[in-house]
């Protein structure tokens, strides 16, 4: 529910909550893309990036694993990329180059990470 179901502010209202559940890994190295960042001069993905990290975090350890496989992952990428962008749909002045960012974010988590 709260990758794929919940808005964005509300995962992070839970997220930032002394009440959230603490037997999950809420942990976040924010975006690890090298150079550039979580924030940019035209996007701010701290947010996406937070409910990304806690999804791999997580989902790779439901029953033991047994439902982290090609397609989820895929699943939950696909769910950054849609957390990027209503980022981005915040911001019309800038809005696409914050598109262009949230595509390069999305295809570097789709070529480097894992399974």
């Amino acid at each position: 529910q709260m990758v794929f179901t919940a808005s964005l502010p509300h995962f992070i209202a839970v997220a930032d909550s002394p009440a959230r559940d603490g037997r999950l890994d809420w942990t976040s190295d924010g975006c690890s893309a090298p150079v550039v960042g979580s924030t940019g001069l035209s996007f701010d993905f701290t947010d996406p990036c937070r409910r990304h990290d806690f999804a791999y975090r997580n989902l790779r350890d439901v029953d033991g694993g047994r439902h982290w496989n090609a397609e989820m992952r895929r699943r939950v990428d696909d769910r950054f990329r849609h957390d990027m962008r209503s980022v981005c749909d915040g911001n019309w002045s800038k809005r696409a180059r914050c598109l262009a960012w949230s595509e390069i974010f999305y295809r570097f988590v789709r070529g480097f990470s894992g399974p």
